[in-house]
């Protein structure tokens, strides 16, 4: 039986706008979570309160057992935010020199991995191209790449395919896979309906709100729908 690994129960607010309105999910591990919802529903901000980077206006979030903010288990997550947070100005291999020093891998396999993190999104041959001449597609892949530099347990992504291409697409989501039968955790915020049906569970988020949970074949039948869009709309969710 797959085990709990991360335990969210939140409510945040800004101000007087509430941007999560009770989510309480439980992610196991060994699964991909996709979380589906349009722009503005909250999934960012979930993300980041998973993360640590934001803290919980009422409730709490335990992430590999301990709860969260927790230095020591953000060491323990790889994060891919929706805006690249790159360093236009170095090369591609000095970002990842420098993220991967930050995120404590050792001197001696940051050559491999960062190799290794580079042929996964198919950029191994643009390590020394400075980050400004990027296209949009090449840095979401480079913030993925950075995401995996450390071998992480818990993978956090926020809408980590928007700009790549339909091939590479499908190379990324048979890498989560693979991580995903080692026993990593991973949560994707995605637009993308096929993505959303290659999850292990889904969890559908409007205006601050879980509206449904489930697999994609759950909440299918669920709804009498053939495809996770129709699901999506049965459910009340909003068409972008």
């Amino acid at each position: 039986m797959q085990k709990d690994a991360i335990q969210a129960s939140v409510t945040k607010r800004y101000g007087t706008t509430t941007i999560l309105d009770n989510i309480s999910l439980s992610l196991k591990q060994g699964e991909i979570f996709g979380l589906l919802g349009p722009s503005g529903s909250g999934k960012t901000t979930f993300v980041k309160l998973l993360c640590g980077i934001e803290e919980a206006s009422e409730g709490k979030v335990t992430v590999l057992d301990e709860q969260m903010p927790d230095l020591k288990i953000m060491k323990r997550i790889g994060y891919m935010a929706q805006a690249d947070a790159l360093y236009g100005e170095l090369s591609a291999y000095e970002n990842l020199e420098f993220f991967a020093t930050l995120s404590g891998v050792s001197r001696r396999d940051r050559k491999d991995r960062i190799l290794s993190a580079m042929r996964l999104v198919d950029l191994e041959n643009e390590l020394q191209k400075r980050v400004e001449d990027f296209s949009g597609g090449m840095k979401r892949r480079l913030s993925l790449a950075i995401a995996l530099l450390h071998d992480p347990e818990v993978l956090l992504l926020d809408e980590p395919t928007v700009g790549i291409d339909p091939s590479l697409r499908q190379k990324i989501w048979d890498t989560f896979e693979d991580l995903r039968q080692k026993g990593v955790i991973i949560l994707v915020t995605t637009h993308v309906m096929d993505e959303a049906d290659r999850c292990s569970r889904l969890g559908m988020i409007r205006d601050g709100r879980l509206i449904a949970v489930g697999t994609p074949e759950e909440l299918k039948k669920q709804t009498d729908s053939t495809t996770i869009e129709q699901a999506f709309l049965s459910y009340g969710g909003v068409k972008e």
